[in-house]
């Protein structure tokens, strides 16, 4: 008697019984979850290359099929009904379809539940200016941001578009309107979708990932024409982020950029994820800069390497971490 093949949808509530974070589906390779930071295998047969591109072609829309075939890998993001919202990637390896699933809640975590910062939650109230999250990759960056939308969109009355690739988390509209947009599903380019943001009259901007000089200008326009703009970086640090920003432009164009940073940048945490002492998960830690007066002029001044100093001096007065 044949068994039936296991479906992605049991591996997908694996991940949820295991309090995993990620699925990984490799050719010649059992199903893997990541627990905790490890990944564990799960204790099922090897998979074949025909079994991967089954299970991931299993949730996959015929466009995105036809994408990833052209470009061999594609972003995407879906839901399971009872279980959670998954973000998938989908890439090819030594011929083979494999796929990785990060597992992505229904409801949208509280600040108390990730441990962030006070001094986050109130940049949600400003009016204006430009707050980034960054850290490396699996740092919850994602998930951050979300929080930080969701505490606008019950607090306030607004309009707030959010840019994403693909959309994690989704906003219903509470007190404010949220339109949500995919790249490649309703915009064909973060830059397109920067480009005519500000026809949209938007209050509250969220750009998924400041990925190229084009949406790093548009970012800090954003920000300067009087809106409130989130964005992520892969930074490990708060100070190298200004760095990061400042030397996607050619050498002529950073004193500008520079003077234009230090007007709207309204904070950066940058954020990772650390083992609990008990084994029971893992915690957030996370290194908070607020521009004072200070720490505007070192960004003007290009005395980044005297920021770190700034922020320890700052600790109490200002909420800064270190």
């Amino acid at each position: 008697m044949e068994t039936t093949p296991l479906s992605l949808t049991d591996l997908l509530h694996k991940v949820g019984d295991m309090s995993g974070s990620d699925l990984h589906l490799s050719a010649g390779s059992a199903p893997r979850i990541r627990v905790h930071g490890e990944i564990l295998p799960l204790n099922l047969p090897v998979l074949k290359p025909a079994e991967t591109k089954r299970l991931a072609y299993s949730v996959m829309t015929d466009e995105q099929k036809f994408r990833y075939e052209q470009a061999l890998e594609i972003d995407f993001s879906f839901g399971v009904k009872g279980l959670a919202r998954f973000r998938a990637n989908v890439f090819t390896q030594r011929g083979a379809v494999s796929a990785v699933f990060r597992i992505i809640p229904f409801e949208i975590p509280t600040f108390e539940d990730l441990n962030v910062p006070v001094i986050m939650q109130k940049l949600c109230e400003k009016p204006r200016g430009l707050v980034l999250v960054t850290g490396p990759t699996g740092s919850g960056k994602s998930t951050t941001l979300a929080t930080m939308i969701d505490k606008i969109n019950r607090e306030r009355r607004a309009h707030i578009i959010t840019i994403e690739d693909p959309i994690e988390f989704l906003h219903e509209h509470k007190n404010c309107v949220v339109n949500q947009r995919e790249v490649h599903a309703d915009t064909q380019s973060f830059s397109n979708a920067l480009r005519v943001a500000l026809r949209e009259d938007p209050d509250v901007v969220l750009i998924g990932e400041m990925r190229d000089l084009e949406t790093v200008e548009s970012a800090l326009r954003i920000a300067e024409t009087g809106h409130l703009t989130f964005a992520t970086l892969h930074t490990n640090s708060a100070y190298s982020t200004i760095n990061r920003i400042v030397d996607v432009f050619p050498p002529h164009q950073q004193p500008q950029i520079r003077t234009q940073l230090s007007m709207v940048l309204e904070g950066i945490m940058c954020q990772t994820l650390l083992p609990r002492a008990d084994g029971t998960g893992r915690v957030m830690a996370a290194e908070v800069l607020i521009p004072n007066t200070a720490i505007r002029n070192l960004i003007r001044e290009n005395k980044i390497h005297q920021i770190y100093s700034a922020m320890q001096t700052g600790q109490e007065k200002y909420s800064m971490q270190t």
